[in-house]
This record gives structure tokens, C-alpha cells and sequence, in this order.
């Protein structure tokens, strides 16, 4: 194990350390499974006190970086990370720019579309016909008329995180996850009210038959077309709130 220790500023002590080990892991001076040095030990080669790097290291843990565990082998560890681990991370930091007004909403569309539409084209060559059961089954779900606001939107993002799948492409699957997980959410809720359950059925009726037809260019057509109508969606909601606050 190799961790070099850098002087760190006195502001936001932890938030350096955490970042200093998480820079060790990523260049690979730190390994999954190597042990860290105890607090005591960490205090005394960084000269900060205890308590600051007990935050640093829960830092760490809430980024899946790191793990404790007790007895006489026991101590810090490095984690190994899942892809879902990351992009649970990736969604979070993603959520919460979102809910700050970080992406306007033309920023969120123009994403969306590019990443989903490659998501698409790909899907079209490589979906199997388990998943386009998976994706009627969704949409059978989404006809039903007594179905909440909330359980309608989850049915949405389990629709496209299943597109995302069929791509059989590891990297843009855990991006577009992230995207989806974090974005259609809000978009969905903003929009309940404003937007048409049987619009967004039909399109959705409409990118499955393309892609049961291997159609990716169709389907990529369908889905800008719910792009374009969820952002619209979204913008009336905003001006409402606008006008109602006035």
C-alpha cells in the first residue's frame, strides 16, 4: 500500500483529506482491500485532529469508498465499488443539481434524447424478446386507469431503464441510468398534472412496436416526439407556477 501525504489548507479539512485517499484509489496507490491507518495514525501524518478525519473517512463510506469492520483483523479497508454504486452517486449529485436549477430545461431534453436515442438504435439490434415482454408488461401497466401519479411515473422510468438494458452496452447503460433515475422523476412529477397519460401511452406503444420491428431510427423519432411534449409539458407547468405566484 502506498499513500502519500500531502499538507492540506486549515478550510474544509476533511472534504481535502477524503479527497487526497479517494485520489490515491483512483491512480491506484490505494487498492481494494488495503487497509488504511487508524484514525490515530491518520491524525498524526496529516497533524489535524481526530474528529477531522473521522469526517473525511465517513465521507468515504457515504461514497462507498471505504469499509470498517471490528475485531482483532479488523480496521478500514478500500472498497470495491459496484456500477451501482457509482451510479446510485452519479444520480444523487445529478438529482440534486437538477432540483437547484443547475440544467435549464432545454440542457435536460437535448441529453436526454442524445443519450436514449443511441440507447435506441442499439436496442434495436440486441433487444431479446424477454425484455420486450418486460416492456409490455410496463405498458400494460400503464393503461391501467386507477394507477397512482407516483406509480404511473415509476412504471415511465422502469420503461426506459429496460431500453437502456437492451442496449447491451454496459457504460452507456449505467450513464443513461443515472440520466433516467435522476431526471424523468422530476420531469414526470412537474408535468403530472399538464401531460396526457394516453399521449405518453401511445408513444410508448409506438417506440415498442419499433423496436419489435428492429426499427431503431422509428423509435428514435417517437421518443423526440416525447421529449419535445414532456419539455412543453414542463414549461406550462412553470409558467402556471409563475402566474399563480404573481
Amino acid at each position: 500500500m502506498s499513500l502519500e501525504i500531502e499538507p492540506v489548507a486549515q478550510h474544509s479539512l476533511p472534504r481535502q483529506i477524503a479527497d487526497q485517499i479517494r485520489q490515491a484509489i483512483i491512480d491506484g496507490s490505494l487498492k481494494a482491500d488495503d487497509r488504511l491507518p487508524t484514525e490515530g495514525e491518520l491524525a498524526v501524518r496529516y497533524q489535524v485532529s481526530r474528529p477531522t478525519i473521522r469526517e473525511a473517512l465517513k465521507r468515504l463510506g457515504a461514497q462507498n469508498l471505504i469499509r470498517s469492520r471490528r475485531g482483532p483483523t479488523g480496521g478500514t479497508f478500500i472498497n470495491r465499488p459496484s456500477a451501482m454504486d457509482l451510479s446510485d452517486a452519479l444520480t444523487s449529485a445529478t438529482t440534486l443539481l437538477v432540483s437547484m436549477d443547475a440544467f435549464s430545461m432545454e440542457d435536460i431534453a437535448q441529453t436526454r434524447l442524445l443519450l436514449e436515442s443511441n440507447c435506441l438504435r442499439l436496442a434495436a439490434k440486441h433487444i431479446s424478446e424477454a425484455q420486450l415482454e418486460l416492456l409490455q408488461r410496463e405498458l400494460e401497466q400503464q393503461q391501467d386507469t386507477t394507477l397512482a401519479p407516483e406509480q404511473f411515473c415509476a412504471s415511465d422510468v422502469r420503461f426506459h431503464r429496460l431500453i437502456a438494458e437492451a442496449a447491451d452496452n454496459a457504460l452507456l447503460s449505467f450513464i443513461m441510468f443515472s440520466v433516467i433515475e435522476a431526471l424523468q422523476p422530476i420531469s414526470n412529477m412537474v408535468t403530472s398534472r399538464y401531460m396526457e397519460r394516453s399521449v405518453i401511452i401511445d408513444q410508448h406503444t409506438r417506440i415498442l412496436n419499433a423496436l419489435q420491428q428492429k426499427n431503431g431510427d422509428l423509435a428514435c423519432e417517437v421518443l423526440a416526439e416525447q421529449v419535445s411534449y414532456l419539455t412543453e409539458m414542463t414549461h406550462q407547468a412553470k409558467r402556471n407556477k409563475l402566474g399563480s405566484s404573481a
